[in-house]
């Protein structure tokens, strides 16, 4: 995929509509940087956004992949698994969303009982110690685990280390 030449077809189809980058932008929710990052080849839209530039500009999703024209239509199949890709790429988002709300709280609750268990002043139990110890390290481990998620590094790691277990 040629990301510079989609860039100059989606430019090219903007111009033919005789419409600015910032109408473009107002249009789909995005900054007028967004556009431009497209028109420049630096970056490709959200499958959704494609989808919808797609019917926008009245070309096939193939058009827009390829920078270029051709002479039939979007047919509806297309159009079917176009929209499919992007509910799933939607359900994605919020099911990390979702994980990630759920060990950002998790992990607040286990340093509020950390701090709680630290205000106590209970010294010499070596057992209360180690609970304190296992509790920042639960915290701690929640926090980056919810980073990973957030950035997408978690998936990255998840789909290398299964593609080298399927190889052993």
């Amino acid at each position: 995929m040629d990301l510079v030449k989609i860039g100059e077809f989606i430019k090219e189809l903007r111009k033919e509509k005789n419409i600015t980058q910032d109408e473009l932008a107002e249009k789909f929710y995005v900054s007028r940087r967004t556009v431009s990052r497209w028109e420049t080849g630096s970056n490709l839209p959200d499958i959704d956004i494609l989808i919808e530039l797609a019917e926008f500009f009245n070309v096939d999703i193939r058009e827009l992949l390829n920078g270029k024209r051709k002479d039939e239509n979007m047919t509806e199949e297309i159009k079917e698994v176009a929209i499919s890709v992007s509910d799933y790429s939607k359900t994605k988002f919020k099911r990390t969303r979702v994980i990630t709300l759920v060990l950002l709280i998790f992990g607040l609750l286990t340093l509020m009982t950390y701090f709680i268990l630290l205000t106590a002043d209970i010294n010499g139990n070596h057992i209360l110690d180690f609970f304190k110890g296992f509790l920042l390290g639960v915290t701690l481990g929640s926090i980056i685990i919810a980073i990973l998620y957030i950035t997408g590094l978690y998936d990255r790691y998840a789909a290398l280390f299964c593609k080298k277990n399927k190889n052993k």
